[in-house]
Parts: C-alpha cells; structure tokens; sequence
C-alpha cells in the first residue's frame, strides 16, 4: 500500500475490489508484526466528521468471493448506508439486469435514467435510515446516507466489467450516475 494520505486533503474516497485486510494490514502489521493505527476507523472518522465515501461492488469489496473481502463487522461498514453479510453476497446474473430507479430525480443519481444491464452485483440489505434510490430486484443497487457530518453511498455493482456491461459502462447515463454520486458525496464536506 502507498503512504496513507494526509485526509484533511481528501473530499471523497471511493473504495472498489480492495478488501478490508489491504487496509488492516500494511507493511509493518504484516511483515513486521508492528502495531499500526486502524485505517478502516480512520475513514470511519474521516466520514463522521465531514468526508465523503462510497463503497463500489466487485468481487473483494462488502463480503466479496467467498467472503474475503471481510468488511462486514468492521468500524468502515458502520457507516456506510447498508448492512454487509459475512457470507459470499455475490449474485452473478450472466443474462443482465436492468435495474429500477426508486427516486429517479434525486440529485445523487445525477440525471441518469438507465442504470444497466448489469452482470451481477453485491447482496447487501439497506439500513433503516438508509435512502435507496435504484434497486436490482429487492436488493440496494444504489444507497446513500448521512453519517454525522459527512456523507456515505453505495453501489452495489462493479463500476467496470465484468458486472458493468460494455454497453452501459459507455453509455452518457453512466457518466450522470457517477458524477451525480460523487458530487453528493461531496457537498456534505465540511
């Protein structure tokens, strides 16, 4: 892992396909048996105090391939928008799906109106407080959250192939979806 940034410098942080260990365990916990501060508190802190964050699905992301992504119990998943599983929570839907937005004109969906077809996603269940804007079947393809002073989403697909399809990943709505995700993402910094 690179030098772990300076976060007061930092407006959102995206995280995709990078499980929870690569976080937990940097160079000087794994190899040096050193004590290190806990990155996955750090972010959680970071968005209670103002940050913005989103978490991306893929296969080492939530709960991920046989559960390897282990973010489910972790200081990280208390504030994102959604209750992760420590089970493998992969659906993979090889013959597409196009997802169903629930609040089509809300600012964090950027305009977008199309939302696949997707390959599959992350099976994760929407917290209570949780404002889900688009689904996939019943379960949260996007949600979003305020947490303390910051702000936190998720989309529960790839943001790239294989679950993203070539054809949504190059079509103007998916541009809409991310830049209207982001940006929400950041208005709430402080």
């Amino acid at each position: 892992m690179h030098a772990w940034p300076d976060l007061s410098d930092v407006d959102v942080v995206l995280i995709s396909d990078c499980g929870a260990n690569t976080f937990l365990l940097g160079t000087a916990t794994f190899t040096g048996g050193e004590p290190v501060s806990n990155k996955l508190a750090e972010l959680a802190e970071f968005v209670r105090g103002g940050g913005g964050l989103g978490m991306i699905g893929g296969y080492l992301s939530f709960s991920g391939i046989d559960a390897k992504a282990q973010f489910a119990g972790t200081p990280l998943a208390e504030v994102l928008p959604v209750v992760i599983a420590g089970t493998d929570d992969r659906v993979e839907l090889p013959q597409g799906v196009d997802p169903v937005a629930t609040q089509g004109s809300h600012v964090a969906l950027g305009g977008a109106t199309c939302f696949g077809p997707l390959l599959g996603y992350n099976q994760v269940q929407a917290r209570p407080e949780a404002n889900v804007l688009a689904v996939c079947g019943d379960d949260p393809l996007v949600a979003i959250w305020e947490v303390g002073t910051g702000r936190a989403f998720v989309y529960t697909s790839d943001c790239g192939p294989h679950w993203a399809s070539r054809s949504y990943a190059d079509s103007p709505d998916y541009a809409r979806l991310w830049q209207g995700l982001v940006g929400w993402a950041a208005d709430g910094v402080k």
